[in-house]
């Protein structure tokens, strides 16, 4: 298969990195700035650049792209390669509003290319098992997670309102809300109350938030958000689930269940090392990667797909609408 990349930065690396480690051929890459396209060609081994995804659309040739770009090009590259007939991987949050992320489905659904939105944590082994033993907990009453960065928080665009759309709640909010909905079984959200602020740093975008989410399932999602955060209960996408027979829980990731007979609490553990040498290791990536290769081989939409993408576009736009009114906002229109 051959995979273009549009973006040089952090992350694009780390997907390009997957696609050598899968044996994809890296075609080409696209960035506006010689300097950073010239060294990411050159480690990849990449033989076509280009200033602008449209300008790697005319040349053709290519089957797959990644965008991982800054937030305010993720839509227009992204619709600009499925209307090409090119499948895309973009990364999260997949656009600046849930506007766009409609217009990106639209444009998906028009040409028959897929859509993948890049929310990682679906493919990470810890994750998958708390999903797989989560039956055991019964009814799935609330969960609780994390999407916080301690002493930490990155500069450039993401804190520049115009490029980022939002702060700390689109870049790491997100990974606790998509992980949660994953390990609810994918419900929709019916409301949004959420507190949004700026305290930690001085720009024009969010380091600071706490939504609740209500669910359809009837379930109800209290999420952390944040950068240079003095504490944070739970690393990236750590979540925890309260079910009316159990608890379960990500990082360290287990179960703790009652034993009526003995009268008495027991965990089940699963084997997963906490904490980790890395908590956001490659193969993570390298497992994302190579399911969107399969799906694209098997014809089969992802999910995360554009409307896993959407979906969790809509809470966050209303939990930012939540924070400037003071009061719950309700989401309609989610298929």
């Amino acid at each position: 298969m051959n995979i273009a990349f549009a973006g040089t930065g952090f992350i694009s690396k780390i997907h390009a990195q997957a696609a050598r480690n899968l044996g994809l051929t890296l075609t080409a890459v696209v960035n506006h700035r010689p300097e950073s396209r010239d060294a990411f060609a050159a480690h990849f081994g990449i033989a076509r650049q280009y200033d602008t995804v449209d300008a790697l659309l005319r040349d053709g040739r290519v089957e797959a792209l990644v965008v991982a770009t800054p937030n305010y090009l993720h839509a227009p590259q992204t619709i600009a390669a499925l209307k090409a007939g090119i499948h895309v991987m973009v990364e999260k949050p997949m656009a600046m509003n849930a506007v766009e992320a409609a217009q990106m489905n639209a444009a998906a659904e028009k040409s028959g290319a897929l859509l993948m939105v890049a929310h990682c944590w679906r493919f990470d082994p810890d994750v998958l098992w708390l999903k797989a033993q989560s039956a055991r907990l019964g009814r799935i009453i609330r969960t609780k997670g994390y999407g916080v960065h301690v002493h930490w928080g990155p500069g450039g665009w993401f804190t520049q309102k115009p490029l980022a759309g939002g702060g700390a709640l689109a870049d790491m909010g997100i990974h606790a809300l998509d992980t949660a909905r994953f390990l609810l079984g994918d419900p929709k959200p019916v409301s949004v109350y959420a507190r949004i602020g700026t305290h930690y740093k001085d720009f024009d975008v969010d380091d600071t938030g706490i939504l609740i989410v209500e669910w359809d399932s009837g379930a109800t999602s209290t999420i952390e958000s944040g950068w240079w955060q003095p504490h944070s209960d739970g690393v990236e996408a750590a979540t925890q689930l309260y079910g009316a027979k159990g608890f379960g829980r990500l990082f360290p990731t287990k179960l703790v269940l009652p034993n009526e007979q003995e009268q008495k609490l027991e965990d089940v553990e699963s084997g997963f090392d906490f904490p980790r040498k890395e908590h956001c290791p490659q193969s993570l990536y390298d497992d994302q990667l190579k399911y969107f290769v399969e799906c694209i081989a098997q014809k089969q939409k992802p999910n995360p797909g554009g409307l896993e993408g959407l979906i969790n576009m809509k809470v966050i736009d209303a939990a930012y609408q939540s924070a400037q009114t003071g009061e719950a906002v309700k989401i309609e229109g989610v298929l």
